[in-house]
């Protein structure tokens, strides 16, 4: 056994010595396939069965592509392509353009939309912009399926808004025109276009599959068919294919995610090895039995079998309010409890199914003095005071230093506006102020001995892998871009039907879909899970969530919330405290 396998369970230990394919792993929640995933290509590296360089590792996020490379760079293997799958058509795209058309590849347009919106100046319409983002997405979800304009209209024959489906269709039309006449492709044409590429052109297809031998696709469930359509022209007729993904975890079905791919994986390749992993190490026992009873019975799902037990931990509590704002209230003061107790804002989320409802919890978190953020703001390297803090540390980095790094940082970043005290919660000062103090706690933990210049290099690495730095502020976020992501503390809020399922969500495959959110969601709480929801008022009252229900009343503990006024979360700004962990 070599020293990548060390470490692993046995259920791990075997997907990860499974070097050859076709490979199926099925991976529950909190299972760690990324683990599996990083260890089974080095010990492939580590026996000689695969040459760095010939291994592509595919994901769908440049994020989880950075995580991927930064954990194989810990295990000693360097070299290996780690890359979303538009990443790698671009890459290709712009190797073998110039050589097929004597000219360089088209540019990436960067937003459908503005061009939409000249597409139909140029046709003679005007429609709203909420019209023409509705346009781009189904756009995106014509390519993604690989239909063709006409196909659209006979696939999906209605109009959009004030458009007809006629209209809509003269529309595409004329983006595409317009597109082809700048020279440019859209994020979904690298895709389609490097899957023609690969087709039309034998010697270019020759030469990829010589260069990548070994395939690894995390997160299987996502692909889409043009992006599986692509995975096939990069394979040809080899099998050495490894994928990963959890079917009970397919939320981005209205991006072109279709399960089926990971579910019928035996049945297209029958000489595959389909292995499983159950073991959650990430939630405690009550959590893991809400996750399972949620999910009982659905085609795909995995039985998760909890390895975290603390003796007389609480089930997951189910809170019941009046209406949103006093849910709002309710948990922001349950969040203040929790930090008054001890636990630090990283470690706490709350979680919900729209965009809209952030506003009411931000707002009640502000008022009790808790720090929030909410997830899919700009990146942490984005943000312009880090910017600016990264410049000036990079140019004290060429001065003299005390040769003590914490207090070199400091007095860089106490330069830049960094207090003592933080302002109050809830607004620009404060997010500045954050981001500031987690650039103080990245020194306050750097090894021994780093030096200045070791401190702002690993920033630079860190900015171009998109690993993300923790502000010590509680974390709001949808529950699409929570997947992934893991806390102590997780806060699942309108549990109720219309929210969660939401509204528009009538069919049999719309619902089930809803409910593999609230498994996401579910499945995001290490230690503690507190789900609610508010009746409304009139004709606005709401029923309790169906997959509530579902869970059953054995498994969660009903909690009478208390009525209490706002007061401030003690030391909820100091910037010390531990992160959550972030790993899958």
């Amino acid at each position: 056994m070599t020293d990548a396998l060390a470490g692993l369970d046995e259920q791990q230990r075997e997907a990860a010595s499974a070097l050859r394919g076709p490979v199926c792993v099925l991976a529950g929640a909190g299972s760690g396939k990324t683990r599996v995933i990083t260890h089974r290509i080095a010990h492939g590296v580590d026996t000689g069965a695969y040459s760095p360089g010939r291994v592509m590792a595919v994901t769908f996020t440049a994020k989880a592509a950075g995580e991927m490379r930064g954990r194989l760079r810990a295990l000693g293997v360097g070299g290996v392509a780690a890359r979303t799958f538009h990443a790698a058509a671009l890459a290709q795209l712009n190797y073998f353009w110039p050589q097929l058309a004597g000219d360089t590849a088209p540019t990436i347009l960067s937003s459908k939309v503005r061009m939409l919106a000249q597409a139909a100046d140029a046709i003679g319409v005007n429609p709203d912009p909420a019209v023409l983002r509705d346009v781009a997405t189904r756009i995106e979800w014509r390519k993604i399926t690989m239909r063709s304009v006409e196909q659209y209209a006979l696939d999906r024959p209605e109009g959009v808004g004030s458009l007809s489906l006629d209209a809509v269709v003269a529309l595409q039309q004329a983006y595409e025109r317009l597109k082809d006449e700048r020279r440019q492709l859209d994020f979904e044409d690298v895709l389609l276009a490097c899957a023609g590429m690969l087709e039309a052109e034998p010697r270019v297809a020759a030469e990829v599959r010589e260069q990548y031998r070994h395939f690894t696709v995390d997160e299987f469930q996502d692909i889409s068919p043009i992006q599986y359509r692509l995975l096939e022209l990069w394979l040809g007729d080899r099998h050495d294919l490894c994928v990963v993904g959890d079917a009970s975890q397919t939320i981005y079905s209205f991006a072109g995610a279709d399960p089926r791919y990971l579910l019928d994986f035996g049945t297209r390749f029958p000489d595959a090895r389909v292995l499983r992993l159950e073991r959650n190490y990430r939630s405690e026992a009550s959590v893991v039995a809400a996750a399972n009873e949620l999910m009982r019975g659905r085609p795909g799902a995995l039985e998760l079998a909890a390895q975290r037990e603390t003796p007389d931990h609480p089930r997951p509590a189910l809170r019941e309010y009046d209406d949103d704002a006093a849910e709002a209230d309710g948990v922001a003061a349950t969040v203040a409890d929790q930090i008054a107790a001890g636990a630090d804002p990283r470690e706490i989320a709350v979680l919900y199914r729209a965009n809209a409802q952030s506003a009411p919890l931000l707002a009640a978190l502000a008022r009790r003095g808790v720090p929030a953020s909410v997830l899919g703001g700009p990146r942490f390297f984005d943000i312009p005071e880090v910017r600016q803090a990264v410049m000036a540390l990079r140019g004290a980095a060429v001065a003299p230093s005390s040769g003590d790094l914490v207090a070199d940082v400091r007095a860089v970043l106490r330069s830049l506006g960094l207090s003592d005290e933080p302002p109050a919660a809830g607004g620009p000062l404060r997010d500045a102020w954050e981001a500031r103090a987690a650039l103080l706690r990245l020194a306050e933990e750097a090894p021994a001995g780093t030096t200045m210049r070791g401190f702002t290099d690993d920033l630079q690495t860190r900015a171009k892998d998109q690993h993300e730095v923790a502000t010590r502020t509680v974390t709001l976020s949808t529950l699409h871009a929570a997947k992934g992501l893991e806390w102590p503390h997780v806060h699942l809020v309108g549990m109720a039907e219309g929210l969660l399922p939401i509204a528009y969500a009538t069919t049999f495959e719309q619902i089930d879909e809803e409910r593999r959110l609230a498994y996401v969601g579910i499945t995001r709480a290490a230690r503690t899970l507190s789900l609610s929801w508010a009746r409304g008022i009139g004709r606005y009252e709401r029923q309790v969530s169906r997959f509530v229900k579902e869970i059953g009343t054995n498994t969660l503990d009903a909690v009478r919330p208390r009525a209490r006024s706002p007061r401030r979360a003690p030391n909820a700004a100091s910037p010390r405290g531990t992160a959550p962990s972030r790993a899958r």
